[in-house]
This record gives structure tokens, C-alpha cells and sequence, in this order.
């Protein structure tokens, strides 16, 4: 057997199923031994970029990891994007490369990059020096990658090994790791007692608590102290939004209200995230007496978070969480109270805009018919742009696997592919791919990995004929033209794009054609495109919350 097929064993052994990618003349031999077993599937994406955001996609509406394989060079450059989309979001996958053989390295063979290149992108960059240890670096990086804090993590193979006889790799045996460190008792029982003594404390909930499976374990806080909760952008859907202690999202834009109640509580329990800049808008918000949990120690205090707690642990947030359960008495706070009026004010601010009727609607009314038409179950990707910041802000999502959009690094283009690898992840919920038509414009080519694949997934496109968000704040802030970066000489008819690619697609302009089309796409059980037609002139989100 040679090291190929070895290296194609392990992921199946690891319960690894799928592998996104494109094939090329260095990574042959593993697409040989994919082929050979009916244990892994192959996703053939048409770009580089889309097989990360994919794979991304895939781990973040599961509890599983995938794999990436591409060519060096051009290939594993064009995966750095997705890569570092993974890595700020906690994302564990394993990204497979080849790598020059060692006796040209440094020659300038096809594709050759330094190693070093790709450092700074994932969490572990692994350079396989020999054939003998290349099955152990591809056993130890699935288990790095798994290890919290979560992340990508890079192997690179040369192409001369995958032909070497497997019976020359060393043996290796399980990787023994401590997946969450335990909690310090007198650290938690301090926590306890902090949060059982405030009398008006709230909680700000992130993406950990989706990685650590936590929800009910937060929902049981949240009612036990009655403190409402409020979600990161990559906390969404870790609380469901039709609860009564929902509070509203946490985000750079967020509105008076949200900043209000946050900084009137007297104690901000903020578990599973990094509180970072985009956040927290460069730490502007009064975050009283606060307590903070998170797995990685660096997201403690200094550069990369602008916050001095009050109390701060790294620990597991559902080991944290169950303990809390079992300490923590039921409060008297008027959480619901609390939360109702942040709601009832951000929903008052967003109505003159979600009542629209009269073509071209805003993206705040087409995403409210959108959240009508499909069904609660249904898994969101949401892109970078406009109409992702207004879905963060009026789109409700109920459960943690039922909505992906990125965090800190926001590329566009993510959306599409994002929604391939969730609906590979999960074949029998629906999913929608909500996205611009510039973030669309980045990864288009992957209408056409969705219906070569298979992949039935409902691509709503908001086509404004603009970069709008980039084009409003260059009239705003620099008395730039007007939709000085549309196209409105050069429209696109996204429909007959998707048609020349194989798909079905339906264009929507009005409240009905929009149900219609969901609808129908949603029934047809075959990748589908809708295209909706909204107004370039728009508000932009932030400064609507923020002035209303």
C-alpha cells in the first residue's frame, strides 16, 4: 500500500467523510486513493478560495471536521483566504497540500512557496520532512486542529513521498490530547458567587458556545439568573431569537439600545468569545464589572482585547456552564422586562424600513419575507456586505447550527460556498445562501460546483448593482459621486447566468414574487437561484441603528 492510500485510511478511520478540493498533477495520487474507497466523498469546487470557505461551511453547522486538498503555490495561496476565515472563527479543519520535493526545494520548482508562507493562516503549519513520518504529521494535525481552541491546520506533503510503501511510516497509536482544560474549583465558585450576587447582570454569548455545543446549558443560565442575553455575530443563533431574554446582537453597529442595557447591568458575563475589535467597535462598549470566559488565553486583557475584567477564566464554556447550572439558585431579576425593551426598540427603529412595499425593496424587506418563506429548520450563510449586516440585525435564527456568516475576517464570496459545505454536512435541512451581488460576483463559479455535485442548495442573491456599502461611504465620508462604484451601465442578470451554468432561477421584485420563488426553489429539491432586485440607496445598517 503506498502512503497515499495510507494517508486516505487514516482520514476514514478518523471519521473524516468528506474532502473538498480541486484536483491537480501533484495531489493525483491522494484523488487516486479518494476514489478507491466509498468512505470519503470528493467535492470538486472551481476555485481554491471556495474549497476553504466549503470546508468552513461544513464544520460550522456540524460537530465534524472536513478536509481540504489542493495544489502548492497558486492552489494553497488562493486557500489562504478560507484558511484565515477558519482560524479566527475557531474552525478545525485539516488542509492537505503538496509540497516541493526536498531535493529541489529552493530551486524554484513549479508552484514552490516557502513553507513559512502560510504560518500566520492556520493554527499549526506541519511540513512533512520524511516519508516515514508523514502518516504521524496527518494523525497529529487532526488531533491539533480538534484540541481547543479549535483551528486549521496545515500539512505539507511532497508528491515524491505519497508513492513511497506505506510499511516504511511509522507506526503511530492514538494521540492522546487534553481536549479542554479542567476548571480551577475556586476560580468557578468565585464565578458563582459574583454572578449570584448582581441583581441585574447580563450575558453576551459567542461562537464558543456553538463549538462547545452549549446552548441549552446557556439557555438554563439565562433563565436560572433571568439576565438577558446578547449574541455575537458569531454567537448568533446560541440563543434562540424568539426567546424571551434575547436581547439583541452584539456587533460594531449595535444600537443605543443594546449599548444602553449592557452598560446599565452591573455585572456582563461574556462566555465563548474574544470580544474583539469588530465586535465590540474597538472596545466602545460600557461593559460593567465584567466576567469573561474563553478558551484562549490570548484573548484575555491586552492588544488583542481592549477590556480589563473584573474576573476572567479559560475553560471549556459548556464545562463552565454545566457548572453553573448545578451552583447557581433562580434569580429575581427582571430579565424579561430588560430584553423586551431592547427588542421592542430595535424593532421600532428597523419598521419604517421592513414595511416597505413599492419596488425596489430595501434588504430589511426582502429578508423579512425571505425569513417568512423558508422554514424554521432551515441553515443560513450569510455573506460580507450590506445585506449580511442587516441579516445579523433583523434575520432570526433559532438554533446554533442554523446560521454561518464570518466573523472578524469578512471576505466576501464566502456565502455560496459556505452553504455547499453546510448542505453537505447536512442533507436532509434545508439550506439558503443569502448574498450580494458583488459578494455573488466572487464566487460564482461555485453555481456550478453545486449542480455538478448535486448539492441542492437555494442561492438568494440581493442584486443592487453596486458595491452599496463601499459606495455610501465614499459619498458620505469623502463627497464621492454617487454609486461611484455600481454598475448600473453593465447590469447583470443573474438568472441567465445561472441557467448558462445548469440551474433553474427565478427573479423576484415584489413581497409575492419573493415568497413564490423561496417557496418553489425550496420544493424543487435541485440547486436554485433567486434573484432579488433591492435598492442600491438603501440605508446602510450601522448608521441606521445607531441615528434610530
Amino acid at each position: 500500500m503506498a502512503i497515499s492510500d495510507a494517508v486516505i485510511d487514516l482520514l476514514v478511520q478518523k471519521e473524516i467523510n468528506t474532502v473538498f478540493g480541486i484536483p491537480g498533477t501533484q495531489t493525483l495520487p491522494l484523488n487516486k486513493a479518494i476514489e478507491a474507497t466509498d468512505e470519503l466523498r470528493h467535492i470538486m469546487a472551481r476555485h481554491e478560495t471556495a474549497v476553504s470557505h466549503q470546508a468552513w461551511g461544513y464544520t460550522q453547522t456540524s460537530d465534524r471536521m472536513a478536509t481540504t486538498l489542493v495544489v502548492p503555490g497558486p492552489g494553497d495561496m488562493n486557500a489562504m483566504n478560507g484558511l484565515k476565515n477558519a482560524l479566527n472563527d475557531n474552525a478545525p479543519l485539516l488542509h492537505l497540500s503538496i509540497e516541493t520535493d526536498p531535493e529541489i526545494r529552493g530551486g524554484d520548482g513549479i508552484h514552490e512557496t516557502p513553507h513559512d508562507t502560510y504560518d500566520n493562516v492556520v493554527k499549526e503549519n506541519i511540513l512533512v520532512e520524511t516519508p516515514e513520518s508523514t502518516i504521524a504529521a496527518v494523525a497529529e494535525a487532526i488531533d491539533i486542529a480538534q484540541t481547543p481552541p479549535q483551528g486549521p491546520v496545515r500539512v505539507g506533503i511532497p508528491r515524491s513521498f505519497l508513492g513511497t510503501d506505506e510499511e516504511k511510516a511509522a507506526a503511530i497509536g492514538s494521540w492522546d490530547c487534553e481536549r479542554t482544560p479542567s476548571l480551577p474549583t475556586a476560580a468557578v465558585k468565585e464565578l458563582t458567587a459574583l454572578l449570584a450576587n448582581s441583581t441585574s447582570p447580563a450575558i453576551i454569548a459567542g461562537g464558543g458556545v456553538r463549538i462547545a455545543d452549549a446552548s441549552q446549558e446557556l439557555r438554563t443560565v439565562a433563565e436560572t439568573l433571568s439576565a438577558p442575553v446578547f449574541v455575537t455575530t458569531k454567537g448568533k443563533g446560541v440563543f434562540p431569537e424568539d426567546h424571551p431574554l434575547f436581547a439583541g446582537v452584539l456587533w460594531g453597529g449595535a444600537s443605543a439600545a443594546v449599548r444602553d442595557e449592557l452598560a446599565a447591568s452591573d455585572a456582563t458575563f461574556a462566555i465563548g468569545s474574544d470580544l474583539d475589535a469588530v465586535a465590540t467597535n474597538k472596545w466602545e462598549f460600557d461593559l460593567p464589572n465584567l466576567l469573561h470566559v474563553t478558551l484562549d488565553r490570548d484573548d484575555i486583557g491586552g492588544s488583542r482585547n481592549g477590556y480589563d475584567p473584573q474576573f476572567s477564566l479559560i475553560a471549556d464554556a459548556k464545562a463552565v456552564l454545566e457548572y453553573l447550572n448545578e451552583a447557581l439558585d433562580n434569580d429575581t431579576a427582571r430579565g424579561e422586562t430588560r430584553a423586551e425593551t431592547v427588542r421592542t426598540a430595535e424593532a421600532a427603529a428597523v419598521e419604517p424600513l421592513r414595511t416597505v412595499d413599492e419596488p425596489p425593496l430595501n434588504s430589511v424587506a426582502a429578508l423579512n419575507v425571505v425569513r417568512e418563506a423558508v422554514p424554521r429548520e432551515t441553515i443560513i450563510t450569510a455573506d460580507a456586505g450590506g445585506s449580511r449586516l442587516w441579516t445579523v440585525v433583523t434575520f432570526d435564527v433559532y438554533d446554533s447550527h442554523s446560521y454561518v456568516n464570518p466573523g472578524s475576517w469578512a471576505s466576501m464570496g464566502t456565502g455560496l460556498p459556505a452553504a455547499i459545505g453546510a448542505k453537505v454536512a447536512n442533507p436532509d435541512r434545508p439550506v439558503v445562501s443569502l448574498i450580494g451581488d458583488g459578494g455573488l460576483m466572487m464566487c460564482l463559479h461555485e453555481l456550478h460546483t453545486a449542480v455538478a455535485e448535486g448539492v441542492d442548495v437555494v442561492t438568494v442573491v440581493f442584486n443592487n448593482g453596486d458595491y452599496a456599502i463601499i459606495s455610501d461611504g465614499a459619498t458620505s465620508e469623502f463627497g464621492i459621486r454617487s454609486q461611484a462604484y455600481g454598475w448600473e451601465k453593465a447590469p447583470i442578470d443573474f438568472t441567465t447566468v445561472a441557467t448558462g451554468l445548469g440551474m433553474e432561477s427565478f427573479s423576484a421584485r415584489t413581497r409575492e414574487e419573493i415568497s413564490s420563488a423561496i417557496s418553489t426553489a425550496l420544493s424543487r429539491d435541485k440547486p436554485t437561484l433567486v434573484e432579488i432586485t433591492t435598492d442600491p440607496l438603501e440605508p446602510q445598517t450601522a448608521e441606521w441603528m445607531r441615528d434610530h
